[in-house]
């Protein structure tokens, strides 16, 4: 039997999207200021602000807390080491409230790039670590302890330097690959969500704009927030957003504080019109009593309603679910119900994963199956959607 934990309000264990977008005023026009609007309010209301003191002093910095006056600012020595944050069990209750009033600003000391060549060929280094959003399975929150708020890196002129010197090195790309016929593709959100980071600062834009005058490579994120702010960034086809989708019944219950997926699916159009290359992520996928008519009820879905011009020039990705023991003991002290769907022992297995954390993967044979009829019902419900790579 489930026990909602002590001292949690209805909001605080978030087992709905972040509002009921039906009944929320009209969004503004794009470039309009939805960042400063009820619904951006929705999703954070920063009453808290954890910073290192070279954060503070930087000039995104002072912009972010221009944006938050009279918020109470603590100092701390660095933006892992807050204790009364990620290392206060007490947290796991607040687990939701806590993504909503809480902001953690940093600077990013080590800049790095790293290949990847599934849904990019570089990793860029991240502006941000961590989300307001609240979803069961995100893998950013493993090694982060009791909470996992928003984080934000202001030496984001350092990032977009590192970044920039990174593509001039590369020079042209020499042949194509899944990830990009022609770009070199580098992911510059791996660890949080760029349209969600948009609501605070104007790092998200500093980065389309980089990538705007780098003709040799492209940017790409992952996204389950519809931001119409971004509309207005210009990126000129050299960023590629990614819709995360997944069956209502699954997102529901598993993306906690999200835009529900007809909305990200409905926004697919205003931003390729907007400039973007769009993309989709099947992601993640769960295995549970009734998967494939989901999948196939969420593929007609998408075939029925998104224009020619989007799926001439969309692809997807396929993530089957992975997930990890201390994500599942965390979850269990604010969501349990998710991991009636997410825990599966039998039929997952254990694989340890390349910073050493032990995850549990569907067995071999499981995801290969899955992955098998997946691909047979997009080849029937949407056979113009390729698959770029499927993990």
């Amino acid at each position: 039997m489930h026990r909602t934990p002590p001292g949690s309000s209805p909001e605080d264990l978030g087992q709905q999207t972040l509002f009921d977008w039906e009944d929320a005023a009209p969004a503004p026009p794009p470039g309009g200021g939805f960042r400063d609007g009820p619904q951006a309010r929705r999703m954070l209301d920063v009453r808290q602000v954890y910073a290192e003191p070279a954060a503070l002093a930087s000039p995104r910095g002072r912009q972010i807390l221009a944006r938050l006056p009279g918020v109470p600012v603590t100092e701390v020595p660095g933006h892992w080491r807050i204790p009364s944050l990620h290392g206060n069990d007490g947290s796991v209750a607040r687990w939701t409230r806590v993504k909503t009033e809480t902001l953690v600003l940093g600077v990013k000391q080590t800049l790095t790039t790293r290949p990847n060549g599934r849904s990019a060929d570089w990793i860029a280094p991240g502006a941000s670590n961590g989300c307001a959003m609240a979803c069961a399975y995100c893998y950013v929150p493993r090694r982060k302890g009791y909470a996992n708020p928003i984080t934000l890196f202001t030496n984001i002129e350092a990032i977009v330097a590192h970044v920039r010197r990174h593509v001039q090195a590369q020079g042209p790309k020499r042949e194509p690959n899944q990830c990009d016929p022609q770009a070199w593709v580098y992911d510059i959100g791996e660890n949080g969500d760029c349209s969600v980071d948009a609501l605070v600062c104007d790092n998200t834009a500093d980065l389309v704009a980089a990538f705007r005058r780098l003709p040799t490579a492209k940017a790409s994120f992952a996204t389950k927030f519809v931001n119409p702010d971004l509309l207005a960034m210009d990126p000129q086809g050299r960023t590629r957003v990614r819709f995360s989708v997944m069956p209502a019944t699954d997102s529901r219950l598993l993306d906690i504080r999200t835009s529900p997926v007809a909305d990200r699916i409905a926004a697919a159009a205003d931003f390729l019109d907007a400039g973007y290359e769009v993309h989709f992520n099947l992601s993640p996928v769960v295995l549970r009593p009734g998967w494939q008519q989901d999948w196939a009820d969420l593929l007609v879905h998408l075939d029925d309603v998104l224009p020619g011009r989007v799926k001439e020039q969309a692809a997807a990705e396929i993530i089957m679910l992975t997930h990890n023991q201390q994500l599942h003991e965390v979850n269990l002290g604010w969501h349990p119900r998710a991991e009636d769907l997410l825990w599966q022992p039998g039929a997952q297995e254990v694989k340890r994963s390349e910073n050493g954390a032990l995850n549990v993967r569907y067995a071999r044979q499981v995801k290969s199956d899955a992955l098998a009829r997946l691909r047979e019902l997009i080849a029937a419900h949407a056979p113009w959607l390729r698959i770029r790579y499927a993990f």
